[in-house]
């Protein structure tokens, strides 16, 4: 399946609109990626750890999405936008959440 942060894919001529599809993850931050990611802060450099939430994030949100547009008949998400937010009593929680529209070519 085609996803693009672009409303429209070259070459292909949409027929239908199928509706807004999303995908949601929350993932929790542990305690020890916490406090490495804290030392990470005053020492400088990257923080792999927290890469790899992102990541994971991001791919079990796009996932949820392309399993939605899928069960639609889609061809393809176009208008996808992706949003980080940290949530929790305490922040402690991230929550990436991705939409686009299905669309279907002719």
């Amino acid at each position: 399946m085609i996803v693009t942060t672009s409303d429209n894919v070259e070459g292909r001529v949409i027929s239908d609109y199928l509706g807004i599809v999303a995908g949601e993850a929350v993932l929790g931050a542990n305690i020890f990626r916490d406090f490495f990611a804290n030392i990470r802060d005053l020492v400088g450099g990257r923080s792999g750890s927290y890469q790899k939430v992102l990541r994971d994030g991001r791919n079990l949100a796009l996932e949820d999405m392309v399993e939605e547009a899928r069960g639609l008949g889609a061809d393809a998400i176009v208008g996808v936008d992706l949003d980080y937010e940290s949530v929790g009593q305490s922040g402690g929680m991230l929550m990436v959440s991705v939409n686009g529209t299905a669309i279907r070519f002719r």
